[in-house]
């Protein structure tokens, strides 16, 4: 490692992605993308945005693509806030919202991993609070008093990578509970059968809501998400972010997301088509005798009491299908796969039986 580095890098552990494999005939059920693709509106609105105007700087504001998310959840443009995928805005939140002293955050012992990145970044000290033996969030243990006072919440819903989700009750009473901390709530999966508690908005200004186009708009090459939240909480993430960078989305990405934002035709046709794949695949895979989880987003969470995970991976591998596979302590023995198209389903279920009679 360079000797020019600052010296907190050395510590750094970074996030981990799913592989980003180059497998003739791969079937990638590793990332949880949209099998259907974006919207055709979405895709005429870049390539009439592809001009000589991109000499330009975009629109700093992006009134319209904020004005138009604020209308989809009943919010003012003012509640919404951008950023270059959800991750960034992750990151500014951490940044903005998260750091107390040595007060602890908290969050489930099992959910989307770039929390603890972050925490490592911004010198936050994660309290990790176990999840349920049926690896639920226990609305309890975000509702006790505590000695100190965390410096504020955060947790998936629907989670990562289990798939289960608290329900709109569940994330009022976190919230309710905890006036005075900020209470974040990730919803990148929430499209998929669960409930948005930007509907709880209006009542709680300590919700932060925060959502990405990647998956239920099918544009994770587009880089978009965004935090709602309230007024306040909004513009001092603005203070953050233009600390940082003024500028995080593109004339294109601002182009397709307010189409993509705008066809909600398309948005709900192709998500029932993932609920509907979704449905069906948790039978076959029970059906070869794996557990599968609940799950309220794009993927399943399994195990097979039978067989080795890790084993199970590599060997649809050699099939040219990636699944992922985490080697975290509880679910070792899980895999999260991603809900493609009925064929896709049909092609790693087959792939399965032929890996399972090993």
């Amino acid at each position: 490692m360079s000797r020019f580095l600052s010296d907190h890098v050395a510590d750094l552990t970074p996030y981990t992605p799913g592989e980003q494999a180059v497998i003739p005939n791969l079937l990638k059920l590793n990332t949880n993308e949209h099998p259907y693709g974006p919207s055709p509106r979405a895709l005429a609105a870049i390539q009439a945005a592809t001009t000589d105007s991109l000499r330009l700087y975009p629109d700093y504001s992006a009134l319209a693509l904020r004005t138009a998310i604020a209308k989809l959840h009943g919010l003012q443009a003012d509640q919404v806030f951008l950023g270059n995928g959800s991750d960034e805005v992750l990151a500014h939140v951490f940044d903005g919202l998260l750091q107390h002293g040595k007060r602890p955050l908290l969050m489930p012992d099992i959910t989307y991993s770039f929390y603890r990145t972050y925490c490592k970044m911004y010198d936050i000290q994660p309290e990790l609070v176990p999840l349920a033996e049926d690896f639920s969030i226990r609305v309890a243990d975000y509702t006790v008093p505590r000695g100190v006072q965390p410096a504020g919440i955060i947790f998936a819903n629907p989670n990562a990578p289990t798939g289960l989700a608290l329900s709109l009750a569940d994330i009022e009473a976190i919230a309710r509970a905890n006036p005075d901390i900020p209470v974040v709530v990730d919803e990148a999966y929430v499209d998929f059968g669960a409930e948005s508690a930007s509907a709880l908005l209006g009542r709680y200004d300590n919700l932060v809501v925060i959502h990405t186009l990647s998956k239920s708009r099918a544009l994770a090459g587009l880089r978009v998400g965004f935090a709602l939240a309230s007024k306040a909480i909004v513009d001092g993430l603005i203070r953050v972010k233009d600390s940082f960078n003024s500028y995080p989305l593109d004339s294109l990405a601002q182009a397709g997301a307010l189409a993509s934002i705008q066809d909600e035709d398309y948005f709900q046709t192709s998500c029932k088509a993932v609920i509907d794949a979704r449905t069906g695949l948790g039978q076959e895979l029970a059906k070869m005798g794996f557990n599968v989880l609940p799950s309220a987003a794009n993927f399943v969470f399994v195990r097979h009491p039978d067989h080795d995970a890790a084993t199970i991976a590599a060997d649809l591998r050699k099939h040219g299908i990636l699944v992922r596979h985490f080697t975290v302590a509880r679910i070792e023995q899980f895999l999260r796969i991603t809900v493609g198209t009925p064929d896709d389903c049909a092609r790693l279920c087959n792939t399965l039986k032929t890996v399972l009679a090993k």
